[in-house]
C-alpha cells in the first residue's frame, strides 16, 4: 500500500484493507475511478472522478484495475 503524507500534513492512498486508516485520524473516503464493462464485455477504468482519461478497453477486469492504480499512482500519489 502507498501512503503518501502531503506537506499540509494529509495522507493520501488507494484505499486498500491492509491498514487502519482509522488510526491516523479522521477519514474521508471518495471515488476516485470507476472500473465498469462496456457493452461489448470489455472493460474500461474511467478516472474522469480524478481529472483523468478513460483506460481501455481491457479484455479483463484486473487488467482495467491494474491499468487504474497505475494512472492513480503516477497522477495523484505523486
Amino acid at each position: 500500500m502507498l501512503l503518501v503524507i502531503r506537506p499540509c500534513g494529509e495522507a493520501v492512498c488507494l484505499y486498500d484493507e491492509a491498514l487502519d486508516l482509522g488510526a491516523l485520524g479522521t477519514v474521508a473516503i471518495k471515488r476516485a475511478s470507476h472500473v465498469e464493462p462496456d457493452a461489448s464485455g470489455q472493460w474500461l477504468a474511467d478516472l474522469a472522478p480524478s481529472g483523468g482519461p478513460i483506460l481501455g478497453p481491457f479484455p479483463l477486469r484486473s487488467q482495467a484495475l491494474a491499468a487504474e492504480a497505475a494512472w492513480l499512482q503516477e497522477h495523484v500519489l505523486q
